[in-house]
């Protein structure tokens, strides 16, 4: 049943083909009794959601959880979920960004992220829907983190994102965004030894496992930082011609 209401949740205020609820639940080998047994999840949720808010089953069956010609939906209005609001703050916090309204958008992002409690869908059992979902729900939370700290490094808080990193890349061993933002976080702390050392670390793990090199973006951070260049707080290395190499997060490298 939990995994019926998740599956509608991810789905809310769209209808749910009854044929994507069986596969979810049973995947392609779905027993006699498969639409006898849905509709007893689906009777047991509106009842729970009844008790929960005060109306009666049928008024929970015309307004929340609704029948549709082959399918179910959810209804929500705005703020009911957090996914929601999560996604409405990410997009205030990219507009700040895109401003130049660092704070403002450290504030939003930061909010986005305290929405979390944990890893998305972690109590439900997944099938392909939710584990699909979760995967696009945790990918979205890490872009959200690179945002983040990207800006809290441009507002110089180098020291602050050094725990949160430490965490990120253990979790994301392949990840080139999230340890290029750790090895300038160490750099700009005067860590160097650990900042060429945590590049050591992506290397190994990215051959041994992958047999890819790092990117661009990666292997012209760590040049630089072997050479003892300077780098600002917006990831742009300064050689000593002038030159400024600027970084996106893309992995291009542009020389200016």
């Amino acid at each position: 049943m939990r995994s019926v209401l998740a599956t509608l949740l991810v789905h809310a205020d769209q209808v749910v083909p009854v044929s994507s609820l069986i596969r979810e639940l049973w995947d392609e080998e779905p027993p006699v009794s498969c639409l006898t047994t849905l509709q007893t999840y689906i009777l047991n949720l509106r009842k729970l959601l009844a008790s929960a808010t005060g109306m009666s089953a049928r008024q929970v069956a015309s307004e929340i959880l609704v029948t549709r010609s082959g399918g179910y939906l959810f209804r929500t209005t705005q703020g009911d979920l957090d996914v929601h609001r999560f996604h409405q703050l990410v997009s205030d916090g990219r507009r700040a960004l895109s401003s130049g309204d660092d704070s403002t958008a450290l504030s939003t992002l930061s909010s986005a992220l305290q929405l979390w409690r944990g890893p998305a869908l972690v109590d439900v059992v997944a099938g392909r829907i939710l584990e699909g979902r979760r995967q696009q729900f945790e990918e979205s939370r890490l872009v959200v983190l690179e945002y983040l700290v990207d800006t809290q490094l441009r507002l110089g808080m180098y020291r602050e994102v050094l725990t949160e990193l430490a965490a990120l890349t253990a979790d994301n061993p392949y990840h080139e965004g999230l340890h290029a933002q750790y090895m300038r976080a160490l750099y700009l702390n005067g860590r160097r030894a650990q900042a060429l050392e945590l590049f050591q670390r992506l290397r190994v793990n990215l051959v041994n496992h992958l047999g890819l090199e790092p990117g661009p973006m990666a292997q012209e951070l760590h040049r630089s930082i072997l050479n003892a260049e300077s780098i600002d707080a917006q990831g742009n290395l300064r050689r000593p011609t002038g030159d400024i190499v600027r970084m996106s997060s893309s992995g291009a490298v542009r020389v200016y």
